[in-house]
């Protein structure tokens, strides 16, 4: 029998070539840091699972931004056990200095639109999420998403919707409650090998009850992949969170290598993007 498949767990040496480390430091970390935490067969030898593949590419993220390894291992286990509540308030702890913007909904709604379009124009099986504060907004627009969902390796939407859906042909719906922070907030976000935009936005909360067309929203978006992930990660927690039942579908996500600075083709993204925002309000 092949071990590197008992128990449905991966052998360390799978877990070197997901992320790039050496055996010898995954062991150094486990041995001094108790992480990752593997399972033991009887034999003594380790598996791993697809969610140790994700903690530890994020503790090699942090390490790349310049953060010591006890300190991003513990960032790591922490928000393991507790994920993000909100995407815009962890993009920006993240980010202290992506200072957001205010924009009125047509001018959101017209960001939105064009982050999507342009990023599925693009990007192959992309990782996508959005989130639509009300199940009305969603449905609005669920033509627009049920496309998107087809050429999508996974899509999640996040709404006020009465319970949880897995259709056949669309997004994963997810229930969000209305105490949730989650709940005020408007988000896309689209993260795939090559390609990389997200969009978080938290409803001001003076400005409730003005029309629609009046609500303003702080917003902060990027084509920064690192970013993106980071965005794409937190919308993963939610979505574990919210039905663990469907855990199978969430891990595993983020085998890929791990996303490198912004390079031309992202710049020229933001353009485009940018330009795919006034075409919309035009």
């Amino acid at each position: 029998m092949n071990e590197d498949w008992v128990d449905h767990g991966l052998a360390i040496r799978e877990l070197v070539a997901r992320t790039g480390l050496s055996e010898g430091t995954l062991r150094m970390w486990e041995r001094r840091h108790g992480f990752p935490r593997p399972k033991r067969l009887p034999s003594g030898h380790r598996r791993y699972s697809e969610t140790d593949v994700d903690l530890v590419l994020r503790v090699v993220r942090e390490r790349d931004a310049g953060v010591s390894l006890s300190i991003a291992i513990a960032r790591v286990q922490e928000s393991a056990v507790e994920p993000e509540p909100s995407i815009f308030a962890g993009l920006r702890r993240r980010r202290p200095d992506l200072q957001p913007v205010t924009l009125r909904k047509p001018l959101l709604l017209a960001l939105s639109r064009a982050i999507e379009d342009e990023s599925c124009a693009r990007a192959e099986r992309p990782l996508l999420v959005g989130s639509f504060q009300r199940e009305r907004f969603y449905r609005q627009s669920q033509r627009r998403w049920r496309d998107y969902a087809r050429t999508a390796d996974l899509a999640i939407v996040f709404a006020d919707f009465e319970r949880h859906s897995v259709r056949p042909h669309g997004p994963i719906e997810l229930r969000v409650d209305g105490s949730q922070p989650l709940a005020r907030e408007w988000a896309v976000v689209c993260d795939a090998p090559g390609h990389a935009a997200c969009l978080a936005a938290v409803e001001i909360a003076q400005a409730r009850r003005r029309s629609d067309a009046a609500r303003e929203f702080d917003v902060v978006w990027s084509v920064d992949p690192g970013l993106v992930r980071a965005a794409a990660e937190i919308s993963l927690g939610l979505a574990r969170r919210a039905a663990p039942k469907l855990e199978e579908r969430f891990a595993g996500r983020f085998s890929s290598a791990r996303p490198g600075p912004p390079s031309g083709d992202q710049l020229r993204l933001a353009a485009a993007i940018a330009i795919r925002t006034l075409g919309q309000l035009g």
